[in-house]
């Protein structure tokens, strides 16, 4: 237990944390937010942030045993999850749609689907669970969700004031930065896992 806290890093701390922020990309989903909300009327903040959670713990904790059942190599597994970032920030740098499926909004379960799942624990953030695992260590990357779902819970809570503080400007200029830093985040993890590969 001591050696799992002992490898805490402020530095692992930081990027794990604005990979996730980035992919997950709340302040982005608020106009999804608001529609859902009318659509299905309201929505417990902290009923999908806790399964969200429960959801992306799951899959950070058990997801490598999946992939070493399926023989499928950590490396080769950060391989493609770098290729699902990178088509991830170009959508939000670029504002183009690369994945042309809709989620339908179900009234009685609008908290679980679509908004805890997969707006939230979506297949890209679980994807960047299992590549950050590979990249950084346990307990920075679980510290790191449950930064990131005290802000999921944050701006669920306060969408309709978000909303009006920063604007459909302040909103699309949010999701263009967070965009660029995503793309080099992919990149990176790219060039780092595939020389594993052909090693």
């Amino acid at each position: 237990m001591l050696d799992f806290f002992s490898k805490f890093d402020w530095a692992q701390l930081g990027v794990t944390t604005m990979v996730l922020f980035a992919v997950i990309d709340i302040v982005g989903s608020i106009p999804v937010i608001i529609k859902i909300k009318k659509d299905a009327g309201d929505i417990s903040p902290f009923r999908a942030t806790i399964i969200a959670f429960c959801i992306m713990i799951g899959f950070l904790l058990g997801g490598e045993s999946i992939l070493n059942f399926m023989g499928v190599d950590k490396s080769a597994f950060a391989v493609a999850g770098s290729f699902i970032l990178f088509a991830l920030a170009l959508e939000m740098s670029l504002g183009i749609q690369i994945n042309k499926q809709k989620e339908e909004v179900s009234p009685k379960l609008a908290t679980v689907v679509p908004v805890a799942f997969p707006l939230i624990a979506g297949a890209g953030s679980m994807t960047t669970l299992v590549s950050l695992r590979a990249e950084y260590e346990m307990i920075n990357v679980i510290l790191a969700v449950v930064i990131n779902m005290f802000v999921v819970y944050l701006v669920l809570r306060l969408t309709k004031k978000i909303e009006k503080l920063l604007g459909n400007g302040g909103i699309a200029v949010l999701e263009k930065v967070f965009g660029i830093i995503l793309l080099a985040i992919a990149i990176k993890l790219f060039t780092e896992n595939v020389q594993v590969l052909f090693n």
